[in-house]
């Protein structure tokens, strides 16, 4: 019994351990838009970044970006640039500017500000068309901004 109740608080130790190091949405610090320091503290997973840039559901991304490698994603926009070389354009510390709140980087850009949480003149609760309530999040978790980077970074010309 003593056994599992060490396990279980070495657990939750490192668990808040964790948490403890991702950075709140009201704390991101932007420099020239750009955000040096990870969000997490943890590598982005470049594949999982994948799966939320091709996600309807998730980042949507391909709503509004064309991307060569997700060419099995159908419909993907044209109202922003083309992902294709975006980690030749822009520095890891830029895309994670740029995914977390673009608009801190290019003046009156259309994309929306994946990681930010308060500021809104209009909130919407995600993408279900709903008026937000008191408990309004980020569109993405501070993982899923690593993730996104990291796959961005993979894109090369």
């Amino acid at each position: 019994m003593e056994r599992k109740f060490l396990m279980i608080l070495a657990f939750a130790a490192s668990t808040s351990a964790v948490s403890a190091a991702e950075i709140a949405p009201s704390s991101v610090v932007y420099v020239d838009g750009a955000v040096e320091t990870s969000l997490t503290g943890v590598p982005g997973d470049p594949e999982n970044g994948r799966k939320v840039v091709s996600s309807k559901g998730l980042g949507n991304c391909i709503a509004c970006h064309e991307v060569t490698d997700l060419a099995d994603v159908p419909f993907q926009g044209n109202i922003g640039p083309m992902l294709d070389g975006a980690g030749d354009r822009w520095s890891e510390a830029e895309l994670r500017g740029i995914v977390a709140n673009a608009k801190m980087m290019f003046d009156g850009s259309m994309m929306p500000s994946f990681y930010k949480t308060e500021g809104y003149i209009r909130a919407g609760n995600a993408y279900t068309g709903k008026a937000a309530d008191d408990t309004l999040g980020p569109l993405l978790e501070a993982q899923q901004i690593e993730d996104v980077v990291a796959y961005l970074t993979t894109l090369k010309d």
